[in-house]
């Protein structure tokens, strides 16, 4: 019975807790998420054209 009530003061705990966090609107959700979108595509562009010239150069120095 002792872990039963350990389990149930942990969740009383984590009831608190979530009660206490602040929570982000959906406007910054939404921000925040077209950042993270537009970083991967930025970073998807960039690691796209580095493995084309990696491939140009590879082709250049391996089958010339």
């Amino acid at each position: 019975m002792g872990s039963l009530r350990r389990f149930r003061a942990f969740l009383e705990d984590v009831w608190k807790e979530m009660k206490r966090t602040s929570w982000p609107s959906k406007q910054e959700v939404y921000g925040t998420t077209m950042v993270v979108v537009a970083c991967v595509v930025v970073i998807g562009i960039y690691l796209g054209a580095i493995d084309l010239v990696l491939a140009w150069i590879h082709r250049l120095v391996f089958f010339s």
